[in-house]
């Protein structure tokens, strides 16, 4: 059984940072491209990074957001940097059907954490 449980997230200032974590179970993590989604309240979902054998972002966080990953750990990262009050929503850890993905297929997980709330507020 696939579980996916990210945790990490909070209230912070603007300008702060944040690492979130996702640990992975039920599957062969090395095997799969991982990736991170949000979404803020009265939105959509809104892809923010994945990672395969390279990684890729949202050009709305790249150069302020890391995504990582430890496969011997099964855990997935997400460094957050220069917080901003766009930045609040609901983090989710997701897992892909494959190794990799497309820009079309860039939120079509087969599995999805159950999110942890990062707010953003001075």
């Amino acid at each position: 059984q696939v579980q996916l449980v990210e945790s990490g997230g909070g209230s912070v200032q603007p300008g702060g940072s944040l690492r979130l974590s996702c640990t992975a179970s039920g599957f062969t993590f090395s095997n799969y491209a991982m990736g991170w989604a949000r979404q803020a309240p009265g939105k959509g979902l809104e892809w923010v990074a994945g990672i395969g054998l390279s990684a890729n972002y949202a050009r709305s966080v790249e150069g302020r957001f890391v995504i990582s990953r430890d496969n011997a750990e099964n855990a997935l990262y997400l460094e957050i940097f220069n917080l901003q009050p766009e930045d609040t929503a609901v983090y989710y850890c997701a897992k892909y059907p494959g190794p990799s993905w497309t820009t079309k297929t860039k939120l079509s997980y087969d599995y999805r954490g159950q999110g942890t709330q990062v707010t953003v507020s001075s």
